[in-house]
């Protein structure tokens, strides 16, 4: 008993460690962020930077106190918010303090997500519900949606931009859950236990319509690896595979965006003033900055295009140093890890699942954009969780986040879904 005391205590301690350390990163490098803006600081900035440093710790003080899993979570994903935002701040203050806003909204929907979760003991069996709304969202994106970067995955109302296909991974993972927890029962079917492969093709169908062949990627990927560790027919997993090389060979000759990228890719170099620029300034910006970096505000991140965005990986090893960017991947590494962890030690099947596949998204969209900024990949235009500037990832993922904090608690129902 005392032993389990100690243990309850230590982790408390070191609980408290890592807020304190998490909140001194943020102190100093926002005061970085302001001292380089200082000529067009307002009474606004001050005030966001404020309420940065203290939702960061009551979010982890609430969570503490309505959940019983590990509120490490929550840790992870606001080192790396605080991580982006300083830099987005430090290249642009408006599009600094919109993110906060973005990050507050995603903190509500984080904790929303956590207790709707807990009022309801049916989700394992509302598939029908989660493919309904993932056909509608992608509907509305066809019929209202408009093309930015080559894809058609943007509404505009407004001021206001979403992106539905970064909420459409909700439903997804709830979907392959769902699928695989009654897995039995559709396998007694005709073609039953081919209902997700069917409903995932769908599903890249609508994005090939879209062009939206980063998100294509991560739900083929995320198909797969989930029929790796759930399904025992290995020979529907070589076959999705290869009807994933076939469609990336497709949407090659397609698309003359994504030519642009893989010749891009292959060469940067050979057309450095125009399709290359980016590519070649974020790699310039990488090896600027060293292993410590330049320091915030002494770098040159805005020679990068949509450094904020989709190369805000670069900008952080320009100013922050490559063990920063080191940093930024083992956070990400841990964060799966816990997912996976969670997947393993949770009883109840569909949340077992569910965590699994939570994880495998954050791991392949990270996987994806990285690639791309470190040239392994051709670009793909996905964004860095919790790290880059917007709205739709930022809020998507923090209710996925929501969704992973309450599989790691202790579930007492569903014992009609755990029987194998």
């Amino acid at each position: 008993m005392n032993r389990l005391k100690n243990l309850v205590v230590n982790r408390q301690r070191s609980q408290r460690k890592a807020v304190f350390l998490l909140l001194m990163f943020e102190f100093l490098s926002l005061s970085l962020a302001l001292i380089y803006n200082i000529e067009s600081i307002e009474t606004t900035d001050f005030i966001t930077y404020l309420v940065l440093l203290v939702s960061t710790i009551v979010s982890t003080m609430i969570l503490r106190k309505i959940s019983k899993s590990d509120v490490i979570l929550l840790m992870i994903v606001n080192m790396l918010f605080s991580i982006g935002v300083a830099i987005i701040y430090r290249l642009d203050p408006a599009l600094g303090k919109r993110q906060l806003q973005y990050y507050l909204f995603g903190l509500l929907m984080f904790f929303v997500t956590y207790l709707i979760l807990r009022s309801n003991q049916s989700w394992h069996k509302l598939s029908k519900v989660y493919f309904g709304i993932s056909v509608l969202l992608f509907l509305i994106t066809l019929v209202f949606g408009s093309y930015l970067g080559g894809a058609k995955n943007w509404i505009f109302i407004g001021n206001i931009s979403i992106q539905p296909s970064e909420f459409i991974k909700v439903p997804l993972a709830f979907y392959i859950a769902s699928f695989y927890t009654h897995y039995n029962e559709y396998a007694k079917k005709p073609f039953g236990k081919y209902y997700m492969n069917l409903v995932v093709y769908i599903f890249i169908g609508f994005l090939f319509l879209q062009k939206d062949l980063g998100t294509a990627l991560i739900f083929f990927g995320t198909m797969i690896l989930s029929q790796f560790v759930y399904d025992k027919d290995r020979k529907l997993i070589i076959l999705n595979m290869l009807a994933m090389i076939l469609g990336s060979i497709v949407a090659y000759f397609l698309f003359s965006h994504v030519r642009v990228r893989v010749a891009t890719w292959k060469d940067p170099w050979s057309d450095i003033d125009v399709t290359g620029y980016q590519i070649t300034q974020a790699l310039f910006a990488m090896a600027s900055g060293g292993l410590f970096g330049s320091g915030i505000g002494l770098g040159r991140p805005d020679y990068i295009p949509v450094a904020e965005s989709d190369f805000i990986f670069s900008a952080i090893c320009e100013e922050m140093g490559i063990f920063m960017g080191i940093a930024v991947v083992l956070l990400f590494m841990i964060l799966v890890y816990r997912a996976i962890k969670i997947s393993l030690i949770q009883k109840d099947k569909f949340y077992s699942i569910l965590a699994f596949v939570i994880g495998i998204l954050f791991a392949l969209q990270t996987f994806i954009i990285l690639g791309g900024v470190l040239k392994l990949i051709p670009l793909t235009g996905v964004t860095l969780p919790f790290i880059s500037q917007g709205g739709s990832s930022m809020i998507a993922g923090f209710i996925l986040l929501g969704c992973l904090q309450y599989c790691g608690e202790e579930v007492k129902y569903g014992d009609e879904i755990n029987e194998e």
